[in-house]
């Protein structure tokens, strides 16, 4: 899903006011944390609320608003307009690292770009030449760099989903212009940031939901340079009901199968309505699909038009959230979203 406003966080954010109410339909037990759980199998919740340090604070808002429910997935971006971005220089990284660390079974979520001037809709034939110059090496620096500056925040874990929707038509960093040294790209990358003393990176491979642009199993670099499975999904076609998203090609259940045949652990480091409204339904049925397959983590993109916290413009949806996720079920408590900035 390519320039989603991800930078505009909260422009469209409105308070509304409604009651939780309790629905029918069978579902598995939501994704929630429970005492004294293994951490192997336990799903990390998560939720993009703003890429700076706002976002950390709204960790902790969000988290009360859902009853305690812990929040252990903190999600964020590189901005991916210079490489002194890419390389880590937002200050923001140290609150993010701060937070991090104040659980030891709290995972940081960084999407990294694989190219600067990531949303300028460069043509394909410049893109097939940057591929090609990051697969002979000539950006290895740039993302040592950033594991170096990950490692000194005392964040050596972070969970680095690199190249985001590679399948996709619009960033720099897709995949279709050259998908075989675009593999060799990820390996640099995977490489350089590897050499670097006291990191312990987790390298998640996130395309988007279907075809797109390119079938993203054409894209995947090979299992020693991957070690988790994502896949950004939203409400949207390919797939008009969320049936179809699971079984369309290269969908959500070619997602699961994909990883189990590379023994790799999924993600869905981005999620949530868009282009149906506010859809309870999807709603209850991604909840349930994640409570059934287990993700190592899930994020959900909570500003308008795909979230429920911060997007007034969901409801019903902000409703079934609140109701499955929550650390009290059958918590009736009428409830706000976030009021607008």
């Amino acid at each position: 899903m390519s320039q989603r406003g991800r930078w505009i966080t909260g422009a469209c954010v409105s308070t509304v006011a409604v009651g939780l109410l309790v629905t029918g339909g069978a579902l598995a037990p939501p994704p929630r944390q429970a005492a004294g759980g293994d951490a192997r199998t336990e799903v990390a919740v998560g939720a993009y609320l703003h890429y700076g340090s706002p976002g950390v604070d709204r960790m902790e808002e969000l988290s009360h608003w859902l009853g305690g429910t812990e929040l252990r997935a903190g999600h964020t971006y590189l901005p991916g307009d210079t490489w002194a971005n890419i390389e880590g220089a937002p200050d923001s990284l140290h609150s993010w690292a701060r937070w991090r660390k104040e659980r030891a079974d709290r995972l940081f979520v960084l999407n990294v770009p694989m190219q600067e001037r990531n949303e300028a809709a460069v043509p394909d034939a410049r893109v097939a030449e940057l591929i090609r110059a990051g697969a002979r090496g000539q950006n290895d620096h740039h993302f040592q760099r950033l594991a170096k500056r990950l490692v000194a925040l005392g964040v050596p874990d972070t969970v680095i989903v690199l190249g985001w929707e590679m399948n996709g038509f619009n960033y720099t960093h897709r995949c279709r212009p050259d998908p075989e040294n675009w593999k060799k790209y990820w390996r640099r990358i995977v490489g350089a940031m590897r050499t670097v003393k006291g990191q312990r990176f987790r390298f998640d491979f996130a395309p988007n939901r279907g075809g797109d642009a390119i079938a993203w199993t054409k894209c995947y670099p090979g299992d020693d340079v991957v070690d988790i499975i994502g896949m950004d999904s939203y409400d949207q076609p390919p797939g008009h009901s969320f049936a179809e998203q699971v079984t369309q090609p290269y969908g959500l259940q070619q997602q699961v199968d994909f990883a189990k045949a590379h023994r790799k652990r999924i993600s869905y480091p981005e999620w949530g309505l868009f282009r149906n409204g506010d859809n309870p339904e999807y709603m209850r049925d991604m909840l349930g699909w994640i409570a059934e397959h287990r993700p190592l983590y899930h994020s959900i993109t909570d500003y308008c038009p795909h979230g429920v916290w911060q997007c007034g413009e969901n409801p019903r949806s902000a409703e079934v959230f609140h109701e499955l996720l929550s650390s009290e079920p059958g918590d009736r408590w009428a409830f706000r979203a976030r009021p607008g900035e």
